[in-house]
């Protein structure tokens, strides 16, 4: 079987409209989480559903690639690669791969015994919120060249902006990518980043394999909810499973 993220999408009446790549890459999952019942899991990033290795580290070299030509190679021999933990660890490596030489760094959750914190940010939605930035050389984010950061998905900003705001304040730069392998911020959301840009005084671009959003109907959470609950009852019946149900 093939997971396609439909039977969330079906029972809980939520869509996700996009462009014509959107449904190769994204679909629609259960969580156990107060905030938000459905979970948005990629289909191509090989962390939640099965994907041929070829598929999942070229979605990352694409994207890279692209930040290479939006860079030119003057920039990006000067450019630092960020990926988020934990989703975006492997992708923000596939990433640096298609700039070439640039180094990466992924954040953690986990201090590390006699490595220094470089900085850190918080991820609001998420259920370990805290990230912290620990790099080998702690001259690797003082660099003035391009600061790439990489996620999964895009969705608010909140994660980006929570990012580039404590960076700035302590390594400031002229220019930050944002690359994620879906771009879903809603209309309210579109205008954020540039606005963001225009305060700190710095460019900000955004590159994504996919841009959509996601058209929830009315007392979706409380419909979601019903839903897990109902499942969790038989739980012994993997049948009915989906990727994320199991997310915290």
């Amino acid at each position: 079987m093939v997971w396609t993220g439909t039977w969330v999408a079906e029972r809980l009446g939520v869509e996700l409209i996009g462009d014509e790549a959107l449904p190769a890459l994204l679909g629609l999952a259960l969580r156990r989480n107060p905030k938000r019942a459905h979970l948005l899991v990629s289909s191509v990033l090989g962390k939640h559903v099965p994907q041929r290795p070829s598929v999942v580290y070229g979605s990352g070299l694409d994207l890279g690639r692209r930040v290479r030509a939006l860079l030119g190679d003057e920039e990006t021999a000067r450019a630092v690669v960020l990926g988020y933990a934990e989703t975006a660890t492997a992708l923000g490596h596939a990433v640096a791969d298609g700039l070439g030489l640039a180094p990466y760094l992924h954040s953690t959750r986990r201090p590390v015994a006699g490595v220094a914190r470089a900085g850190g940010f918080e991820e609001s939605h998420s259920h370990a919120t805290s990230h912290l930035l620990l790099p080998e050389d702690p001259k690797l984010l003082a660099g003035h060249g391009p600061l790439v950061l990489v996620d999964d998905e895009f969705s608010t900003g909140n994660t980006v902006l929570n990012t580039v705001r404590a960076l700035h304040e302590r390594y400031p730069r002229d220019h930050y990518v944002v690359v994620a392998l879906v771009d879903m911020r809603s209309a309210a959301d579109l205008g954020r980043l540039d606005a963001f840009a225009d305060e700190i005084g710095a460019r900000v671009d955004l590159i994504s394999g996919a841009a959509g959003t996601v058209r929830l109907p009315d007392g979706v959470l409380e419909k979601g909810q019903a839903l897990v609950a109902a499942h969790d009852t038989a739980r012994t019946d993997r049948s009915w499973d989906v990727p994320g149900s199991e997310v915290p």
